[in-house]
């Protein structure tokens, strides 16, 4: 059928190949005219093609020659021709797609054509990498080629300074990580002058390893968090319980959703153990939470695996790639029940200050271009979710590698002897070998099994993986064996030493499939790269977890019926077909939670981009009194509303109406109950705008007009940073109770968008009434100073921002006791402060 399709429709990537080997020939026609160049006559075209984009000419237009100016630099700096299929991935890429090329097959050197021409624009294009040691690789390699054509490059690094990083950004072409980017952006909404922000409007992406960066990482926001002071004592005493209980008698775990419950023993247990009566009473909500968490640290988070314990810390593995996340933090007390099952310090909670995800934050940009090995398998979710399609570029020999059938094993302990076995042999024939593992503790497992064998071997994880690339460039060599987490070395080519390729190049073994088969194909793709030969293999038991969350059982009782002991696997193309069957399920699982998780973040981007507008218009505005104003009215409607509400003029409380005026807007003398007596609302509301703006103008006679200006900055901006970062909090809590509402029959994300939508609006309405209230109210006795509003604040990735003190404007009026604390926030009492 499906053949049958493709010859009635043709098949979509071959059709994409064909109008794209078109534009490929163009480039290559160019090339004998563009070698006669001179050195400077081709460095003259950058601003030749420069010229004609601003006279008009469009990006498509320039393209073809373009492409060949830097093929024609890329022979003369770089040494490196660039193949004809690296045209065709360069052009995918310059209209917004996703190519997918081999390892091996110079996808940096194809990014270089697309950032070179839409560099021209002089918008900036940011190149995007998974790890900061291939940005400044790819930065200084390519650089050179960049630089010889006239344009300017810049890294952007974790640690760098703001004027760094605002040179790095306003360079023509941008190097860095996804983290670094994303959090630049929210540290740019959080910087109180607007010579502060380091990013320019985001122009054009390109993502090396796009399906880690939107697919893997998609479910992983991005978060600048400072600390929420609470009690460490109740996760100890949560751990003390949990550790009390038995698996089946107190507590159940399901394997598949790796949910952890209760039983009724259990809860009796917890009732008796923490003195109360009644577990689920409203008062316990807070205790229920961390046994939870508890028994999520003990049952389902897994020491090696889901994280390692490094300088009595718990670091975060990242389960896509095995590489530990310094600075990362599980939310919602997970991490602290961790700490507290390790016998670790307890660290505060943290309290969300700005947060975005991957998904939202690449969707800004104007044009978004991803280059990866394997995106095929999740062509539906670029489509969707980036409006970005796959296209696969064919490599540049034909792949000779060997991909050989699964081999099933009945124990866990029969595959682990045969890989090592396997290992063993090829070792001694002198052929490099990779094994790829799931998990931090399978390596090391494998790494005893070998050491007792003899095998010399290095091997690659989490704990050390700063070694990464020294020890994925030598994986080639003749005798070598590498064990590394599925990761592999991911960015790093594995280029085979003399003598191997009549050995039968790499051989890459795998100890167990991913749950994810982008993962597996991405290990496979490690050997037999540009024509060279290779072997891949996996070797898989009927306990690893995939088989076992996937009904092995029946499997395992055939092959125990058929008298097969551990040391005869099965090489059956069922098993495999189940295997991959298990895999695209939970792809789809996986890809059904991405899109939930952006669903829920759209509530929240809606709402980001509605405040991020509104401050960088604060910081970039000369004169805030029209929208002040604004905000008074605003405020005056409301307030004459609820004050008016009754249908009988009689029932008016004019007199509280009134007294809420004197306390936050006017002054005694400006009103009273006899002017607004007999009138109508709205006359009230006129009234009061008017005499609220005669207010205004006198408190303009008291200071500068640069003083005020300056005071209503400050005034805005500690406001909106204030309410916005207790909305996000709150909105987070919300977000994670929010589930519950399906048991009512409720929909929990129309729940989430409703009840989000009315907390925004308090939000800004709790903005204005603030606003207004300081800006009427406040005396100023010192010289103003914008002042973070955040202490200790903290990226996922570990940066720490600076601390800063916060100081309130003092309001006149309030009831202060002389020896209360000063409401300035000085931290003295009134009397020596403001009530001198």
């Amino acid at each position: 059928m499906r053949g049958l399709l493709k010859k009635v429709f043709g098949d979509g990537n071959q059709r994409q190949l064909s109008r794209l080997q078109k534009i490929a020939d163009e480039i290559e026609a160019l090339e004998p005219d563009y070698e006669k160049l001179t050195d400077e006559e081709l460095r003259n075209k950058t601003e030749e093609f420069k010229e004609r984009y601003q006279n008009g000419e469009d990006l498509d237009q320039l393209l073809p020659e373009a492409y060949a100016v830097v093929r024609e630099g890329a022979k003369r700096v770089l040494g490196m021709r660039p193949f004809n299929v690296q045209l065709l991935g360069a052009v995918a890429l310059h209209e917004g797609n996703i190519a997918e090329m081999k390892t091996g097959e110079g996808k940096t050197l194809a990014s270089t054509m697309p950032a070179y021409l839409n560099a021209l624009t002089g918008k900036g294009v940011h190149i995007i990498t998974v790890n900061e040691y291939l940005a400044e690789r790819d930065a200084n390699q390519m650089g050179e080629l960049f630089q010889f054509l006239g344009l300017t490059v810049g890294i952007n690094g974790n640690g760098m300074n703001k004027e760094e990083k605002r040179a790095a950004y306003h360079a023509d072409i941008t190097y860095g990580t996804n983290n670094e980017y994303g959090f630049d952006y929210l540290r740019d909404n959080m910087v109180l002058y607007k010579e502060q922000m380091v990013q320019r409007p985001l122009h054009f992406a390109i993502i090396d390893e796009v399906d880690s960066i939107l697919i893997d990482e998609a479910r992983t926001p991005l978060i600048i968090s400072g600390s929420a002071q609470k009690s460490a004592s109740l996760y100890q005493q949560a751990n003390a319980y949990v550790r009390t209980l038995q698996n089946e008698d107190d507590y159940t775990y399901d394997e598949k959703t790796k949910g952890v419950q209760l039983t009724e023993e259990g809860i009796n247990k917890a009732e008796r153990f923490f003195g109360i009566e009644n577990l689920f009473d409203l008062n316990n909500v807070t205790l229920t939470h961390h046994i939870n968490q508890a028994l999520k640290a003990h049952v389902s988070m897994h020491r090696d695996t889901d994280y390692v314990v490094e300088d009595n810390e718990v670091v975060i593995v990242d389960q896509f790639t095995g590489r530990l996340m310094k600075g990362r933090r599980y939310s919602d007390g997970l991490h602290q029940a961790i700490e507290a099952k390790e016998g670790l310090q307890i660290q505060n909670e943290s309290m969300t200050l700005a947060s975005i995800t991957f998904q939202n934050f690449f969707r800004m940009y104007e044009k978004l271009a991803g280059m990866t090995g394997t995106a095929k398998t999740e062509e539906e979710e670029f489509r969707n979710i980036y409006n970005m399609d796959v296209v696969s570029i064919p490599t540049n020999k034909p792949i000779v590698r060997d991909d050989r059938p699964d081999l099933i094993y009945q124990s866990m302990q029969g595959k682990f002897h045969a890989v090592v076995e396997e290992i063993k042999e090829r070792y001694e024939r002198g052929q490099p070998v990779l094994v790829g593992t799931v998990a931090v503790e399978t390596s090391e497992l494998i790494s005893k099994l070998l050491k007792k064998a003899g095998v010399t071997h290095n091997v690659l994880n989490a704990k050390n993986h700063y070694r990464e690339a020294e020890i994925i460039e030598g994986a080639g060599q003749k005798g070598s064996v590498t064990i590394a987490t599925n990761m592999a070395g991911r960015g790093t080519d594995i280029k085979l030493g003399d003598g191997v390729k009549e050995l039968g190049g790499l051989a890459v073994i795998g100890t167990e499939r991913h749950e994810s088969r982008r993962i597996d194909n991405q290990l496979r793709g490690r050997s037999g790269r540009q024509g060279d030969p290779g072997v891949t293999q996996f070797y898989l038991s009927m306990e690893d977890e995939l088989m076992r969350r996937f009904g092995s059982d029946n499997m395992k009782a055939m092959m125990e019926r058929f008298g097969m002991d551990d040391t005869q696997p099965i090489e059956s193309k069922m098993v495999s077909r189940a295997v991959e069957s298990a895999q695209k399920r939970v792809e789809g699982n996986n890809f059904d939670a991405r899109k939930t998780i952006l669903s829920y973040d759209d509530v929240l981007r809606q709402q980001r981009e509605i405040i991020y507008k509104q401050r960088f218009d604060v910081i970039d505005s000369d004169n805030l009194r029209e929208i002040i104003e604004q905000m008074m009215q605003s405020v005056i409607e409301r307030t004459v509303q609820s004050y008016t509400a009754d249908e009988v003029e009689e029932d008016w409380d004019l007199q509280s109406l009134v007294e809420y005026l004197h306390a936050n807007l006017l002054e005694q003398e400006d009103i009273s109950v006899d002017e607004l007596a007999g009138k109508d609302p709205e006359e009230m509301t006129d009234i009061i705008i008017e005499k609220a703006k005669k207010r205004y103008d006198l408190k303009e006679e008291e200071l500068t007009s640069e003083q005020m200006r300056e005071f209503e900055k400050v005034i805005l901006l500690r406001s909106v940073d204030t309410k916005w970062m207790d909305h996000i909090d709150q909105m987070d809590q919300l977000r994670q109770g929010i589930h519950l509402r399906a048991y009512g029959q409720n929909d929990p994300l129309r729940e989430y968008q409703m009840e989000g939508f009315a907390m925004f609006e308090q939000m800004i309405a709790a903005i204005e009434e603030e606003v207004s209230k300081y800006v009427m109210k406040a005396q100023i006795r010192e010289n103003l100073q914008r002042e973070q509003v955040v202490k200790d604040t903290q990226a996922v990735s570990g940066n720490q921002e600076e601390k800063k003190k916060v100081k309130k404007p003092f309001v006149k009026g309030e009831s202060v006791g002389r020896n209360d604390p000063c409401p300035c926030g000085s931290g003295k009492k009134y009397k020596n402060c403001h009530g001198r």
